[in-house]
């Protein structure tokens, strides 16, 4: 038997792993109701706009299909930079980088800035690859709490207790993946003054939801940084409803010039792997410099779903939940002493014996998320009323 390498063998993904026994009941003949991804093109009524469509489906016809810079196509930079500007921070175009997805800038900032002995501080619960990719490069995650029974708010004692000067990046998911929790100016300021005192220290801003703040909250890191170096991470996936295209940035504030040879670094690990796709740039470029009032009806919807999800979690024994004020997710508390202990038996049975998929919060986190089911609210209403109604006979069935 050929040898796997430990970096591969070791490797979690929650959110799809547990598709797979999903799918096993899908070739069945069941039909499962999926609010287990973060998918908006998943779910019925969330289209991509179409202004956008079009612009991808014109850059095809145009022939638009061969290799862009490796840093991305001048015009999106430039349009990127001018959205960051607007968020309160002087960007340029030569401080936006245009990647396959946010996910690969992650990739590329650990190759850039971790080595054997470094540590990335991530909030726990958190969007998985924190903890599956640091490790490749010999660096470690360490997570820092967030308050599960005060709106998932940053535990700012937690933070201090664990910042040391093995830390390269520390990590803020604003709003946050998976507890919804949105982040604004003083809590901000407060990360910027604990890393302050730590000269080799960068923030990664991941902001990907910062157009599902629902609290009127949200402020970009970089805009209140005036000495700290940060990169902010966003993309077209969630608040342009086109996860499928892949295409993400990432945008360097470095008001103080620290960061000049991870920006070298980064640009080579640019280069070496080519370029992002060049006709979904262009279509994300047309949502850029467009008109964008068709996204509060978006957001309008999405946010009665979720209240809608509220409501009917507070009447179910068995569940709890704290108040997401942003992005599409909630972290629901499993109340019943057998699943708490056991969050992924949960969801597992679930799915056997009603056939509902949500992921098991020890998936974003094996201390923190434990005791908890990550839900995705973008599904019409009346697939909510079903999936909760399936979730309400399971819980009763197995009071213990």
């Amino acid at each position: 038997m050929i040898p796997v390498s430990s970096r591969a063998s070791s490797i979690e993904y929650a959110i799809r792993d547990v598709v797979v026994p999903a799918t096993e009941l899908e070739r069945q003949g069941h039909e499962i109701i999926k609010l287990n991804i973060g998918d908006p093109i998943a779910y019925p009524g969330l289209p991509t706009p179409q202004h956008m469509v079009d612009a991808y489906a014109q850059a095809l016809k145009d022939g638009r299909n061969g290799y862009s810079p490796s840093y991305g196509l001048p015009e999106l930079r430039k349009a990127i930079a001018e959205d960051e500007q607007r968020k309160g921070w002087p960007a340029t175009q030569d401080d936006v980088y245009v990647c396959h997805g946010v996910t690969e800038a992650l990739q590329l900032i650990f190759a850039a800035v971790l080595e054997e002995g470094t540590q990335v501080l991530a909030p726990g619960p958190h969007y998985p690859p924190y903890m599956a990719y640091p490790q490749m490069y010999g660096a470690e995650t360490v997570e820092y709490a967030l308050k599960s029974d005060d709106g998932w708010n940053l535990d700012f004692d937690d933070i201090k207790a664990k910042m040391n000067e093995h830390v390269r990046l520390l990590v803020l998911i604003n709003p946050n993946n998976p507890c919804g929790t949105v982040c604004g100016a003083e809590d901000i300021d407060n990360l910027l003054e604990i890393a302050r005192n730590y000269p080799n220290c960068i923030i990664v801003a991941d902001e990907i939801y910062d157009g599902l703040d629902f609290t009127g909250h949200h402020v970009s890191v970089a805009s209140r940084s005036h000495d700290v170096p940060v990169i902010s991470l966003n993309g077209v996936s969630k608040v342009y409803y086109a996860p499928g295209w892949r295409i993400g940035y990432m945008a360097l504030h470095d008001p103080t010039g620290r960061m000049s040879l991870v920006r070298d670094g980064l640009e080579r690990l640019l280069r070496s792997r080519l370029c992002a796709s060049t006709p979904a740039q262009l279509g994300y470029l047309a949502g850029l410099n467009s008109d964008r009032s068709w996204m509060q009806e978006y957001s309008t919807r999405v946010m009665g779903q979720r209240d809608y999800c509220i409501e009917r979690i507070s009447n179910i024994d068995g569940l709890e939940v704290e108040y997401p004020g942003g992005a599409f997710y909630m972290f629901v508390r499993l109340t019943d002493e057998q699943w708490q202990n056991d969050d992924k038996r949960f969801v597992l049975d679930l799915l056997q014996e009603e056939h509902v998929l949500l992921v098991h919060g020890s998936g974003f986190s094996p201390e923190l998320g434990k005791g908890h089911v990550r839900l995705v609210y973008l599904a019409n209403q009346d697939v909510l009323c079903e999936a909760f109604d399936r979730i309400e006979r399971f819980l009763i069935r197995h009071k213990s």
